[in-house]
């Protein structure tokens, strides 16, 4: 059997092995069981997006949690990042989210927070791991007369929403600006327009009533298009579209632009700099950041370091050389000044705290970055061999990198969360740039596809 845990947690097709509630019962015991330690009652907190089947796996890992004699904490719909904010706020052992963030809610998956509000290293990872596949902890049992009780904490959002206003500075007002949210349809469908609103903004939001289904359809951080004509349709400042799970975000200037997350790390940055409070004149990211993010950088003198795809590998790179900001071209954002983990609502705010402070419009502050032409074409494959061990792929990757030179580059990867492979291609013009990527796809669908 291969590795539950992907590159973030286990992920998979809700009710079809491993995202089952046999599954679930096994991660809840597996997770309370290595939380026991002598006269403490261990304490999980458990959060979901909208999709149908997080009620299933929920009731499975609770029920998990308390036949280990652990207590369960529910918090119902709430984003990746609130979760960790709230298992650390409530001093719970340990957070889990019970979602699939961008993915369609045929999907699922569970993502664990540690007591410190930072996700599990792989270490901890195949810790848990090995004891769900021992399956020998019926032994362990609570006794009737300890087994775990389970609790809902009906003030969750209200507490979250707290926190994430506490991250915009007090003497600064959203009143006056017209902000259009995109909450997907997902865990930020109630917690995004009242934490603006409460800063002062007009809202108008969209993609905010989830049925179960509709989360992440045609909406969302991967689908922001509808997000871009409504911004220009209503004259407002800025949009923001989030992702099922609430820890991504895509921004729209007031002219409809689309701007990711390398826009949003480039202005951030700049903004910080003149702040004084990049730590280190270091932002960290990944090999997937746009060339436009690098030379951006070295013209405001601003160090880089670039680690594997994945806001884990970031974050630990961030901890590492003492960077204060750090993520993806996904909009997967973390500053480590306001949180432990990405988090797409605070990195709008601090989008519309760059506007407010320095007057000027987003149109205006993205410009800091020249996109280069980007062509990303993902193909679903039945497996995941070695790509070098496959001579035309390797040919025809090696052939395009030697026609671009320094004009561009080539990045080809599986999917860590889903039989997927991801080719990306940046050159100096988009003909080139989806000539090379498409021929590059082409190869491996019809070797693997």
């Amino acid at each position: 059997m291969g590795r539950l845990f992907g590159t973030d947690g286990i992920r998979g097709v809700a009710n079809v092995h491993p995202m089952t509630s046999e599954m679930a019962l096994k991660v809840g015991r597996a997770i309370a069981y290595l939380s026991r330690r002598e006269g403490h009652t261990p304490r999980i907190l458990i959060g979901k997006d909208t999709r149908v089947s997080g009620y299933m796996l929920e009731s499975a890992l609770v029920s998990g949690i308390c036949s280990m004699g652990a207590d369960a904490l529910m918090v119902g719909p709430m984003t990746t990042p609130g979760v960790a904010f709230l298992t650390v706020s409530m001093r719970a052992d340990a957070g889990i989210v019970i979602s699939a963030s961008h993915n369609p809610y045929q999907d699922n998956g569970i993502k664990i927070f540690s007591r410190d509000g930072f996700k599990l290293p792989d270490s901890k990872e195949e810790e848990i791991e090995k004891v769900i596949l021992s399956d020998d902890l019926s032994e362990f049992h609570a006794e009737p007369e300890v087994v775990g009780k389970a609790y809902r904490i009906d003030d969750a959002r209200g507490r979250y929403i707290v926190y994430l206003k506490r991250s915009f500075p007090e003497d600064c007002s959203l009143e006056g600006m017209k902000i259009v949210l995109d909450c997907a349809n997902g865990a930020t469908y109630r917690i995004a327009p009242e934490v603006f609103f409460e800063l002062g903004a007009q809202v108008i939001p969209l993609f905010h009533e989830p049925d179960g289904k509709n989360i992440n359809l045609g909406c969302g951080s991967q689908h922001p298009e509808g997000l871009a004509y409504e911004v220009v349709k209503n004259g407002a400042d800025a949009g923001f579209a989030f992702d099922g799970d609430g820890d991504r975000v895509i921004a729209v200037d007031e002219k409809g632009d689309v701007l990711t997350g390398d826009h949003i790390l480039a202005l951030c940055a700049l903004a910080m700099k003149r702040q004084g409070t990049l730590k280190n004149n270091l932002l960290v990211t990944t090999v997937m950041a746009n060339l436009g993010l690098k030379t951006a950088m070295k013209e405001h003198d601003i160090d880089m370091s670039f680690t594997q795809v994945g806001d884990r590998y970031v974050l630990e790179e961030m901890l590492k050389k003492g960077s204060v900001i750090g993520g993806e071209q996904s909009g997967h954002i973390i500053y480590l000044n306001h949180h432990t983990s990405g988090d797409g609502i605070i990195s709008a705010l601090q989008v519309l705290r760059s506007m407010k402070t320095e007057n000027r419009k987003l149109s205006e502050l993205s410009k800091v970055m020249k996109v280069f032409p980007q062509k990303l074409i993902n193909i679903d494959v039945k497996s995941k061999p070695d790509l070098d061990t496959i001579p035309e792929v390797k040919a025809a990757i090696e052939e395009v990198e030697a026609v671009l030179g320094e004009k561009g580059r080539v990045l080809v990867r599986y999917s860590g969360t889903q039989k997927m492979c991801r080719i990306m291609v940046e050159g100096p013009t988009e003909h080139e740039t989806e000539l090379y990527c498409t021929r590059i796809a082409g190869i491996i669908a019809d070797r693997i596809g």
